[in-house]
């Protein structure tokens, strides 16, 4: 697939994103695992697994999903619940597109089908660096997916092994993953405050009983409460 953008690099744009991806891997690989362990105890088939990181590729909505599937919820509820956690792909997605202005219709397509949490946090340091190479783009993604997908169909084959997985911590791999990302991303202060505030939110919410929505009503309040603390301190500092 060809791009109207130089290489950053003298190696192929195709082999920097391989090896731009490989931080992504080393995580995709264990949590994919703890995904796959997972939905095999949850009773889902092993097609159905693989395919769910195939088709669907989101961590969080893979794993609410199963959660979900295991205790017997409604196949709309869990359509609804997965779409709503996934909203936040408008806001990455929106933030990215001013740096494809160049890719074609398809490029654009394949690089959003296969855009992550992870993946955007890289995109979005690589992109403000320089300029937005498809290729290299392209293969960072696609390197990403084929370690969930291999993390996943590895979790399937050692799930049978598995007795319990709460003493091994399995179903906390992906919100430490996020916990290490939001880390990494914090450099300012109100971060810090919106940070602490969303996730104080959301256990008080769950421990209230609101055990589906939590963490959506804290992050809209998180949200909302650091618009306006910015806006605050951008007023007082003209």
């Amino acid at each position: 697939m060809e791009s109207t953008e130089a290489a950053p690099t003298s190696r192929p744009a195709w082999l920097t994103g391989v090896t731009q991806a490989l931080p992504i891997v080393l995580g995709y690989v264990p949590v994919g695992l703890a995904y796959g362990v997972l939905a095999t105890k949850a009773g889902i088939p092993a097609l159905a697994t693989v395919a769910m990181s195939v088709v669907v590729y989101a961590g969080s909505a893979q794993f609410i999903a199963v959660g979900l599937l295991a205790a017997g919820t409604t196949p709309l509820s869990i359509v609804a619940t997965t779409f709503i956690v996934n909203l936040r792909h408008l806001l990455m997605s929106a933030a990215l597109a001013p740096h494809l202005r160049r890719w074609s219709r398809l490029q654009m397509a394949a690089f959003a089908y296969e855009l992550t949490d992870e993946s955007f946090a890289l995109h979005a340091a690589h992109f403000a660096a320089s300029d937005a190479h498809a290729a290299q783009a392209l293969a960072t993604n696609v390197t990403a997916q084929i370690a969930w997908v291999g993390g996943s169909a590895l979790g399937i084959l050692v799930g049978s092994a598995i007795g319990q997985v709460e003493p091994l911590g399995l179903d906390y791999a992906l919100p430490a993953m996020f916990i290490a990302l939001l880390v990494m991303q914090i450099k300012e202060r109100v971060q810090a405050i919106v940070a602490l505030l969303t996730g104080a939110l959301a256990v008080g919410l769950l421990m209230a009983g609101l055990s589906r929505w939590h963490v959506i009503v804290a992050t809209l309040v998180g949200a909302t409460a650091g618009l306006g603390l910015e806006t605050w301190i951008t007023r007082r500092s003209r």
